[in-house]
């Protein structure tokens, strides 16, 4: 499909995402299908529509879990036969779709999103008008053979928007955003808690500073005050479409985050500096807070081994946050690539001997539970299910950890509680693990009078059989 897409025109857009998200030991998705990542990123932005142009069956599931993860909108779909795909009748019932619905009063946006197929066959949603009745109109192609994972494809779309918003700046006034501080700002970006940019607002005022928006933002607005930010945190590393855009806006970009004590020490210091603060309201920021963080992290020790592994890209984040809560954790794995912005982590990771794996497929992150025999692993759902059939107690990155403030003061306790608990329920796990032996796995799951055969043999034979059939088809087809 990407050599397809590729003679259809597409080897710019492919050609650039190879750039911005470089793959590593797997070149698939192992998260969900990465369009949900843009998806979401869209359906929670105001006043904003949805187009998604691809196979019915993907468009279903896609919808099925954006519903799912609390959408209370409808999403626009242009379906397509082999005639219109073939034809480029499917470009111009997309251009209708976006005609009818182009509705100044409802949207100030609508995204049109191009799945595998369309990608692969060439559509150019780049002839699409930039604005229809005053309502922008952004085309982006977020294939699953194009962008590894759901979290990059996120920045797809925001890249993509903050491209548009930047270069309508540049052509004269814009909107003003609803709010604005009164402050210069720092933009933050990647999701993060609710709370988080309430706690990093407090921590900067030593420094003459306000906590901007965050990227994605949730309202077209924001991203002129985003662009205005004084200083870029790109608190999730992976954002390089984003932070193309902010640096031919002329910003500066910080990476890492304030979390724990060393995390918050380096990360003001290096968001004053890049300001220009003086020494004097550096030190003030962090004597502020410091002494609060060093405080909720005693009071609330972890004590135990612990893998992490996930595809969020705030890992990193996570692991130093436990490790400075006295967790030893031998190994961080993350679906996400290596960039610059995640270096100040990474190299403070490295001298506590801590093992990473970017791109990080889920066979290392299960080899690694199966490695250091963790007291805990925090990981993906297939990582914590292997964990726990195995008697070790786990919890799922983003539903447990993510939805947990990470930075500050708040942050530094906010883990130890969930992450005790869980390795407190070990005894449990164990007298699971002992009444639930015996009950067999795969072909013998259950319990039987007779435990069923394993039939080896007859799996071959149908795996050939199965094999031949396809052959057939193929040859059929061509």
């Amino acid at each position: 499909m990407r050599d397809a897409a590729k003679k259809a025109g597409k080897s710019d857009i492919l050609d650039q995402y190879e750039k911005d998200y470089p793959v590593g030991p797997h070149d698939q998705p192992q998260s969900m299908c990465p369009a949900f990542g843009s998806l979401r990123v869209g359906l929670r932005m105001r006043r904003t529509a949805t187009i998604l142009s691809g196979s019915a069956c993907c468009v279903y599931g896609l919808t099925f879990t954006s519903h799912f993860y609390g959408a209370r909108r409808s999403v626009g779909y242009v379906p397509f036969s082999s005639e219109t795909l073939v034809t480029g009748k499917l470009f111009e019932d997309i251009k209708e779709a976006v005609e009818q619905m182009a509705d100044p009063e409802k949207y100030d946006t609508i995204v049109v999103t191009n799945l595998c197929v369309p990608t692969a066959s060439g559509v150019p949603l780049r002839l699409l008008p930039d604005a229809i009745n005053g309502v922008r109109i952004v085309g982006i192609d977020v294939p699953g053979f194009g962008i590894p994972t759901h979290a990059e494809a996120k920045d797809v779309l925001a890249g993509a928007m903050l491209k548009y918003a930047r270069e309508e700046a540049e052509q004269g006034p814009v909107a003003a955003p609803t709010e604005r501080s009164d402050k210069p700002s720092v933009t933050l970006l990647g999701e993060m808690f609710p709370a988080d940019p309430m706690g990093i607002g407090h921590m900067l005022e030593p420094l003459g500073l306000a906590a901007g928006p965050t990227v994605p933002t949730r309202e077209w607005r924001e991203l002129y005050t985003a662009l205005d930010g004084a200083v870029i945190a790109a608190i999730h590393p992976f954002y390089t479409a984003s932070i193309r855009e902010f640096e031919a806006a002329g910003r500066k970009v910080v990476g890492s985050a304030p979390v724990g004590h060393d995390g918050t020490a380096a990360w003001l210091k290096a968001i004053g500096e890049a300001y220009g603060a003086s020494a004097d309201q550096i030190a003030a920021a962090q004597n502020a807070v410091l002494p609060a963080i060093t405080g909720a992290l005693s009071a609330m020790p972890v004590k135990g081994r612990i893998t992490v592994s996930g595809y969020e890209g705030s890992e990193l984040l996570v692991a130093r946050l436990l490790i400075e809560s006295g967790a030893d954790v031998p190994y961080v794995g993350t679906a996400c690539p290596q960039t610059q912005w995640s270096d100040p982590d990474r190299e403070w990771l490295e001298a506590k001997g801590v093992r990473i794996n970017y791109r990080a497929s889920l066979e290392e992150d299960i080899a690694a539970v199966e490695e250091f025999g963790p007291d805990l692993a925090i990981g993906t759902t297939p990582v914590v299910q292997h964990a726990k059939a195995k008697g070790t107690p786990a919890l799922y990155f983003t539903n447990l950890i993510s939805a947990r403030p990470l930075m500050g003061p708040a942050g530094a306790g906010s883990l130890a509680q969930v992450v005790n608990a869980s390795m407190a329920n070990k005894e449990r796990f164990d007298r699971m693990t002992e009444f639930f032996g015996g009950v067999g796995e795969g072909h013998a799951s259950g319990i039987w009078e007779d435990t069923p055969t394993d039939r080896p043999k007859f799996k071959k034979k149908y795996a050939a059989q199965n094999a031949m059939a396809a052959k057939a088809a193929e040859a059929v087809g061509s």
